[in-house]
Order: C-alpha cells, then sequence, then structure tokens
C-alpha cells in the first residue's frame, strides 16, 4: 500500500502568478498527486501523494516530464540563477528598433504612445503583441495546449482551436464594451485619469522588468487574480464538450495577465462600451498570431533558446511604454513640461 508523502521541489522557468497556477493545475491533474501547492518567491512547488518507494530525485523527473511542454523543469535543488547579460547585446538594439517604429507610427498618427493621455487602438495591438511574447501569458499557451490534447483524443484538431480563438476575440470585445460601460458610471474628473494613467503606467513598468528577470522581486508585485477562480477557469479544459474550447476562450479574460488587466484599466477609463469593446478587441487581435502558432505548431516560445533575447526585447519595450504612459500623465496636470515633440 503507497504511503502518503509530502515532498518540496523547485521549479525552473517560473516566472509569474500565471506560472504558479499552471504549475499547480497541471500536477493536481496527476493520478498519484492528491495536492500542489506552487509558490512564486521561492519558485517552488510541494506535493503531497502516493509515491511508492521513489526517490525525490525520481519523482523530480516525473513531475517534470508534465511540466516540460509548458517550458518548466522541476528539480530537487534549488538551482543557481544569473543574469545573462549577453542577451542584452543583442536585446537592446531590437528594442530600440521598436521603439523608432513606434515613433514613426506616431508621427503618421497610428498610435499615440508618447505624446497623448489615450491608448489608441494601434498601441493596444502592439501591447498585445508584447503581450503575446511575454512569460505572463504562458497560462493562455498551457490552456490551449491542454484543449488540443483533449480534443486530439477525438480526431478533432482543427474545429476547437478556431472555436477557441473566434471565442476569445468576440468576448473580449463584448466584455470590454461592458467594462466600458460600467466606467460611464463613474464620474472621473482629471485627478481619477491621473491615478489611472498612472496606475497602468506602473503596472506596464512592473510587467516590463519582471520580462528582464533581473529583479526577483517584481515576480511578487505582479497582479493577479484570487487563485480558486483561476483553477475553476482552468478545470474547463477537462470538459470534452463541443462548446468547450469558445467558453475556454471567454474565460482568457479573466485569467492573470498584467498586460490583459492594465487594458481592462484603461478600458474602464474610457466610459463607452464601443471604446472599451475596440480596445480589448485590439489587444486580443494583437495576441492572436502567437497563441494561433502554440494553436498549431505547439510552439512554445519559453523553450526556445532565444527565450532570454525575446523577454528582454519586450522588457524593454513595456518599460519604455510605461514610462511615456506616465510622463504623458504628468505633462497632462502641468506637473512636467512638454519636452518631446514627435
Amino acid at each position: 500500500m503507497r504511503e502518503t508523502k509530502t515532498y518540496s521541489f523547485h521549479v525552473k522557468g517560473m516566472h509569474c502568478p500565471a506560472c504558479v497556477l499552471l504549475t499547480e493545475s497541471e500536477l493536481q491533474d496527476l493520478p498519484q498527486i492528491e495536492k500542489a501547492k506552487a509558490t512564486l518567491a521561492t519558485c517552488s512547488v510541494e506535493v503531497t501523494g502516493r509515491f511508492d518507494t521513489d526517490s525525490p530525485e525520481t519523482i523530480a523527473e516525473q513531475l517534470s516530464q508534465t511540466l516540460q511542454p509548458h517550458g518548466y523543469t522541476v528539480v530537487t535543488s534549488k538551482p543557481v540563477t544569473s543574469v545573462n547579460w549577453k542577451d542584452f547585446k543583442i536585446a537592446v538594439p531590437i528594442a530600440l528598433g521598436f521603439i523608432a517604429l513606434f515613433i514613426l507610427l506616431q508621427k503618421l498618427g497610428i498610435v499615440n504612445l508618447i505624446t497623448s493621455d489615450k491608448v489608441t487602438y494601434g498601441t493596444a495591438f502592439f501591447v498585445g503583441i508584447i503581450a503575446s511574447l511575454s512569460t505572463c501569458m504562458a497560462v493562455v499557451g498551457g490552456l490551449v495546449l491542454s484543449m488540443s490534447a483533449t480534443f486530439a483524443q477525438t480526431g478533432d484538431k482543427v474545429k476547437p482551436q478556431l472555436l477557441f480563438h473566434v471565442g476569445r476575440i468576440i468576448s473580449f470585445f463584448v466584455l470590454g464594451g461592458v467594462i466600458g460601460a460600467i466606467g460611464s458610471s463613474f464620474a472621473l474628473g482629471v485627478t481619477g485619469m491621473f491615478v489611472l494613467s498612472v496606475l497602468i503606467g506602473s503596472v506596464m513598468i512592473l510587467l516590463g522588468l519582471n520580462l528582464l528577470d533581473i529583479f526577483p522581486w517584481t515576480k511578487l508585485l505582479t497582479p493577479t487574480m484570487p487563485k480558486f477562480l483561476s483553477h475553476k477557469a482552468l478545470n474547463v479544459t477537462k470538459f470534452n464538450h463541443t462548446l468547450t474550447p469558445a467558453l475556454l476562450g471567454i474565460i482568457t479574460f479573466f485569467l492573470p495577465c498584467g498586460f490583459t488587466q492594465s487594458m481592462q484599466i484603461y478600458s474602464l477609463s474610457t466610459g463607452s462600451f464601443l471604446s472599451g469593446g475596440l480596445t480589448m478587441l485590439a489587444f486580443a487581435l494583437g495576441t492572436l498570431p502567437v497563441l494561433a502558432l502554440v494553436s498549431f505548431s505547439s510552439l512554445t516560445i519559453g523553450k526556445s533558446l532565444r527565450a532570454g533575447i525575446f523577454f528582454k526585447t519586450a522588457g524593454l519595450i513595456v518599460i519604455v511604454f510605461g514610462l511615456f504612459n506616465l510622463y504623458s500623465s504628468l505633462v497632462a496636470i502641468g506637473a512636467l513640461p512638454h519636452v518631446f515633440n514627435f
């Protein structure tokens, strides 16, 4: 008879609350696991279950087989972490190139990134692209992969993916519109708009610092939603029903992603169903290309040899987004002079 035991392991690749959620959800699905509790502060997971007489190293290897498709590895000893500064030699020029492109688009009037206190649909689209390349979208990629595995057993591979993405895009528009409509009931004056703009800018800077993977403490400050709600959402992937993919696409609106939440905050400030809906729609369309690649090719950026460059480039761009958003907010209330003239 197997004896119930509890082990603690370290998890390599854990970056954000979404990683915690995905780690717990995947491990708790294993028949021998009774409970799994991940901790972002220590990048570790505590598992309770029946493991026979297996050694901790053997158990860690078994758990890794489940998590490796999502870019995580379970180990018995704390891995030595160090910043790969060489990645910045490539990431900085790429980030500067993207920023130059944004400035050009600003001059053409396609996006208002620098000299406006508004987030245009073009800007929301670009934020979506960056979000799809970040670690905080790992949970959505994990949902897609889990759903693919479930429906692949029935031989239906394409239709569920299409339903997922269509459901996601439509729900982001509708729910973004609802948030915008709710915002119309609040009389946000100059002060209220300033506070919201500062909040959005601060969240984006925090997300950018997290992507740089230089300051471990930034992981703990990333905004998220209650765990029990996120776990309920992830459990939907276990149901093999025709409409499950569409429902799953809708649920991604509520999953922990700081980029999504920053756009939701802005949608609230629009005070309009149409503006809020179109903002979230543009953001969802920005995430679509990478998520579609994950759907149909099982691509996982986190496992790429160039993952560090991807994340550092995205982090630098997001920090610039956040800084210019803070600057524009301070200019709008007259606290700083209008210096940039792009």
